[in-house]
């Protein structure tokens, strides 16, 4: 996404959105290996990103060694991976004698909007600053600045240091080597193709491009380097000077030559780089935070800072700009079509360009009419797509089942903040077909209500595994409500297997069908087929009468799957959240309503600490733990405080938020943004820095 022109000039020591957006994300530490995650795949530390890039940084402690950003980070196709606790570390000697960076006072590391910082004290009138921040979606700009406010000339000599982290084991071990180049250091990295934990092709590069000329010495080992600034830096009594190189990633050889033209144009005007990031940033945060209390901006800004740090440029197979669901989790450096949605909504109020691009990433791969490989599924999404297909020995990328359809909506909320009405001509058809796949490849048994299920995949070959497809489409995997599930198949009027369907109608597919005839309704309306928007409202009316007439239960005043066969209301596998969704979408009536906000209030059910688990507090399954069996998910959380709202149910809703926010662990203070989140405490649970949770938060936000 192209940076919008200069706004605000930036080469001083703040921002122009200065401390009020200091340090949102605790951004420090220092890796000692180089595989960046837990026990789990969690990396601990909290990167930086932006642009696209697929490389990241963060900040040292104040007791780790000083002079240089943490990292970088990389991705290694589909795996993040260290390649140093420190690449270009600086050090400075005068007269021959080494200063000590923190002679004058402790330093400090800080993450501002759109750049790392790191200040240093040396004492006697002498301050260094380092400025980090992206000039392209390969390439970082690191600035040094040198400033001499003391009586005295000060003549000092520079050079970076660092060492890589070598993967432990395995063949990705010899992968990276480092070699001196003419304006600094190169890692070159030789192919490896581990599935499950590391892809290079041979061609990948990290350099590093100086803007002044300098010697570099490699360590014995060949692991090591020193680059020494050709010429001393000379400070006259208060001037100062800097030092300027970047630091790019590239897959290709073609990405490599145009990181090199990057880099150069970053090099030559470093000024204008800076006061793009700031003008850009602080447009993001304009419009992040427009509608949104004071005390809350802070957290807005910590959403788009998450967004921003898992977006990833085209690269492999994927075509356009996307968002991951973090960066910080070894197997989420890929795109969800269901991520995806929830993201692009968030995204539209600060970057609507983006926004876009998410949606296409993802249609990208929608499969086409006339398809070869799956002539059955026309119109099918997959469920993830990553920077390797099957073809390419990709091992994550799935297309054995789909995800819920929530594309109309997505669309139409970028719709709503960018006003592009080519982008709604462009998403129509391709809207129009996924909803069609959903009643070829879905509706068992032709009665206009669908089932989650699995595609005809290699690696759906037994019943188990296409259940556990389906299970995965619902994108509540392990929901109590799939443990007896079996699979039935679909075939077309000539038996030809379409695929299988769940032996369940479920209520949240149909309601969000229900939203997707709705939105595509007011798409084609916009676009002057009222015709179409027409039949497409009379679609979304005889789904909620289905949805109103077959899956609510007055027993338990709860919306719930129906089986198959019988069409037996669920309601032994306990009340899930699932049951609300027909609220956000506009499908119950207002009695049904009022007794699934009851439910969703009451603190022995959903009305939890942290609102609201996946599985009510009386459902024999519940656990607060469990990943859909108990805790609290934002999406689920945002849909169920949306449909408060749209029964007027308004202060419920504010205080619904509320709670939410004095809640959940760290999202008053710098803590990551957390993937779930345990209902009864708001301790944070799975992966942190987790997309489709700031996304739905910054609407939240001005609730």
């Amino acid at each position: 996404m192209a940076a919008p022109a200069a706004a605000h000039a930036q080469d001083g020591p703040d921002t122009v959105d200065g401390e009020r957006y200091a340090d949102v994300l605790d951004l420090h530490g220092t890796p000692a290996q180089a595989y960046p995650g837990d026990a789990r795949g969690n990396n601990p530390i909290t990167v930086f990103a932006d642009l696209g890039a697929w490389h990241a940084y963060a900040l040292p402690r104040p007791t780790d060694p000083q002079g240089g950003f943490t990292g970088p980070l990389y991705l290694a196709q589909e795996y993040p991976w260290w390649l140093s606790d420190g690449l270009t570390r600086l050090q400075l000697t005068e007269q021959g004698r080494p200063l000590d960076l923190t002679a004058g006072a402790p330093a400090r590391g800080t993450s501002l909007p759109g750049l790392l910082r790191l200040t240093h004290d040396l004492g006697g009138g002498l301050a260094l600053t380092l400025d980090l921040r992206f000039a392209g979606n390969r390439t970082a700009l690191l600035r040094a600045r040198l400033a001499n406010t003391g009586p005295a000339v000060r003549t000092l000599a520079a050079a970076w240091t660092g060492r890589l982290l070598r993967p432990a084991t395995g063949p990705q071990r010899e992968a990276p080597k480092l070699v001196a180049a003419e304006r600094g250091v190169e890692v070159r990295f030789a192919k490896v193709r581990q599935t499950w934990d590391y892809l290079t092709d041979g061609t990948e590069r990290f350099a590093v491009r100086h803007a002044r000329p300098v010697r570099v010495v490699l360590s014995a080992d060949g692991d090591g380097h020193r680059t020494e600034l050709a010429e001393p830096v000379r400070l006259a009594p208060g001037e100062t000077r800097s030092l300027d190189w970047t630091e790019s990633y590239t897959f290709t050889e073609a990405e490599y030559a145009r990181a090199a033209k990057e880099a150069d144009a970053a090099l030559r005007t470093p000024e204008r780089v800076a006061a793009e990031g700031t003008a850009r940033w602080h447009g993001y945060l304009v419009r992040a935070t427009e509608g949104v209390p004071a005390a809350r901006r802070r957290t807005a800004a910590k959403c788009v800072q998450t967004l921003v740090t898992n977006w990833r440029s085209p690269a492999g197979r994927i075509r356009h700009d996307a968002v991951t669901p973090t960066l910080s989790y070894k197997w989420f450096s890929g795109v969800w079509a269901w991520d995806t949605w929830k993201q692009a909504v968030g995204t539209a109020a600060f970057a609507p360009g983006l926004a876009a691009d998410q949606i296409r990433a993802v249609f990208d791969h929608q499969v086409p009419s006339g398809s070869a490989e799956r002539p059955q599924d026309a119109g099918m999404v997959p469920d993830c797509v990553f920077y390797n297909d099957q073809t390419t020995g990709g091992g994550n990328w799935n297309e054995r089942n789909s995800k819920p359809p929530l594309a109309s909506w997505a669309v139409w909320e970028v719709y709503r903040r960018s006003g592009d009405r080519a982008f709604l001509r462009e998403m129509l058809p391709r809207l129009t077909a996924y909803r069609d796949w959903w009643y070829r490849t879905r509706d068992h048994l032709g009665e206009g209500l669908c089932q989650y299920g699995a595609t005809v995949d290699p690696a759906n070959a037994t019943a188990e595994d296409c259940r556990e497809a389906a299970a995965w489409e619902s994108g509540m995997d392990n929901a109590p409500r799939f443990d007896t599930s079996a699979v039935v198949p679909n075939r077309d009027a000539h038996g030809t297997l379409l695929g299988w369907s769940l032996d369940q109608r479920s209520v949240d597919l149909n309601a969000y069908l229900a939203a997707d005839h709705r939105h595509l309704a007011l798409i084609a309306a916009e676009l002057g087929d009222r015709p179409a928007a027409d039949r497409l409202r009379a679609g979304a009316d005889r789904i909620d009468t289905a949805v109103r007439d077959t899956m609510y239960d007055p027993a338990t005043g709860w919306f719930h799957d129906t089986d198959l066969g019988t069409g037996a209301r669920l309601t032994a596998r306990g009340r899930g959240i699932e049951g609300a969704i027909p609220l956000w979408s506009g499908t119950a009536t207002a009695a049904q309503a009022r007794t699934v906000r009851r439910l969703l209030l009451d603190p022995a059910e959903f009305g939890t600490a942290m609102p609201f688990p996946t599985v009510a507090r009386s459902s024999p399954s519940f656990d607060p733990g469990g990943y859909w069996r108990g805790l609290a998910w934002l999406d689920q959380t945002y849909f169920a405080i949306e449909g408060l709202r749209r029964y007027g149910w308004e202060q419920d809703a504010r205080r619904t938020v509320e709670r939410l926010l004095a809640t959940a662990a760290g999202l008053a203070g710098d803590g990551p943004v957390r993937e779930n989140y345990d209902p009864l405490t708001g301790e944070g649970h799975s992966s942190t820095n987790f997309s489709w949770s700031a996304a739905l938060l910054l609407p939240l936000l001005r609730t």
